[in-house]
């Protein structure tokens, strides 16, 4: 499980998303529950342009782990880019709420006011 999330963590890190979401598919198949892969996931499956499936992995993140901000982060920019204002200013708030990062902050600011 290990050697495959590294190896997908890695490829993801040297912008080859494709072939960072086929071994990252391997670690959750062996770790459906590790929220760390989930994540990871999403982010190859996003950089690939694959927002549905993003958004998905984004949302099993979160099941594991409903603080963790990255994933409130991904989700809301996911749903932004489907057209959820609504829900991408949901989980951009939260995620701008747990860690005031600029990137947090800037995509909330591109969602708008209610």
């Amino acid at each position: 499980v290990y050697r495959a999330f590294r190896e997908g963590s890695r490829l993801l890190a040297n912008g080859d998303a494709y072939a960072a979401a086929v071994a990252l598919e391997q670690a959750r198949a062996l770790e459906p529950d590790q929220g760390s892969i989930r994540e990871a996931l999403a982010r190859a499956y996003f950089a690939s342009g694959r927002v549905r499936a993003a958004e998905a992995e984004f949302a099993a993140a979160l099941a594991l782990d409903p603080v963790n901000d990255y994933a409130h982060f991904g989700l809301g920019v996911c749903r932004l880019r489907v057209g959820d204002r609504v829900g991408a200013r949901r989980h951009l708030r939260l995620a701008v709420a747990m860690h005031p990062r600029p990137e947090y902050r800037a995509a909330l600011a591109r969602v708008g006011a209610p």
